[in-house]
């Protein structure tokens, strides 16, 4: 009986001197985080292709009434190649080393009292590869430098003046030509918009083969195209509160072909035509954003 009750008390102290381990506590998996200033991977971003024009074409003032020769921003489209700028518009050819036109807006709140920059430069905006056009180019040429974009429609701001001096926006053009009628035609456009009015102007030059100090020319330096006839439209919105809304079939609209030589008799309104006429000698589309029938008539009327 003893032996058996030694046998028991050994075996409750054996049990008892044994410590249970207590279960493992579960795996929690922890949230990864992205570390500060780092942007967590997304997919892909949508590419645009070289073919599709950026979204701004449709914001930019310049070209509310149209794109005339539906330039694009693809540089494979060499000669009708679209460089949007926030102070004007232009299509680009490279063939050429000019621009075929350039569009603007005009009203009172472009202008102003900044002074005439005179930073002729090549614009870094062409695509590379691209020949750039220097200032040197037109050393000794006979033609001056003349502007597509007036300066003194860009007065807003030092900046916005120096844009106009960017020589994509320079086209050579004879001095006559420049300094008389064509400058006529800019001081009357600045008459209408200090009034209140808003204008769309687009301008360029057509052909080869002007006219400088030095004689005819085709070639700057066996480069940059010389036009042989400069070209404005113009459509005079009366109220700019309206947009485009408000042209009717009397809105004005002002068109100019001059040539590109010396001489300087006459006014400005002795090279008035239609904006008809200019579209068949560029093969252009102006103020496409207008109502066909509307923009048929006036197109078709002489506004000088």
């Amino acid at each position: 009986m003893r032996s058996q009750l030694a046998i028991l008390l050994t075996a409750l102290v054996v049990v008892g001197c044994q410590t249970a381990t207590p279960p493992a506590p579960p795996t929690v998996a922890q949230p990864t985080k992205t570390p500060e200033n780092t942007v967590a991977p997304t997919t892909a971003p949508t590419q645009v292709t070289p073919t599709q024009t950026p979204d701004n074409e449709q914001g930019n003032p310049n070209l509310k009434a149209g794109n005339p020769s539906k330039a694009t921003t693809d540089p494979a489209n060499t000669d009708n190649y679209l460089l949007l700028k926030p102070q004007y518009v232009l299509s680009y050819s490279k063939s050429r080393n000019l621009a075929n036109w350039a569009s603007w807006q005009l009203n009172r709140s472009w202008m102003g009292d900044a002074e005439r920059q005179n930073n002729f430069r090549p614009d870094p905006a062409l695509p590379k590869g691209w020949y750039r056009v220097t200032t040197k180019d037109y050393t000794g040429s006979g033609f001056d430098r003349g502007h597509l974009v007036n300066s003194e429609d860009r007065g807003q701001s030092v900046e916005t003046n120096s844009s106009t001096f960017l020589m994509t926006n320079i086209i050579p053009q004879a001095p006559d030509n420049n300094q008389g009628v064509w400058v006529q035609l800019e001081e009357f456009s600045r008459d209408l918009a200090k009034e209140g009015k808003e204008l769309y102007i687009i301008a360029g030059g057509h052909g080869t083969g002007g006219e400088g100090k030095n004689g005819e020319a085709s070639l700057l330096k066996g480069k940059i195209a010389v036009p042989a006839t400069m070209w404005k439209v113009i459509l005079v919105l009366d109220d700019p509160s309206k947009g485009l809304a408000g042209v009717t079939a009397s809105t004005r609209a002002i068109a100019v072909v001059m040539p590109n030589k010396q001489g300087r008799d006459g006014k400005w309104q002795d090279f008035c035509t239609t904006v008809e006429d200019v579209q068949k000698l560029t093969g252009y589309d102006f103020f496409s954003n207008v109502p066909p029938d509307i923009q048929k008539q006036i197109e078709s009327k002489r506004g000088c």
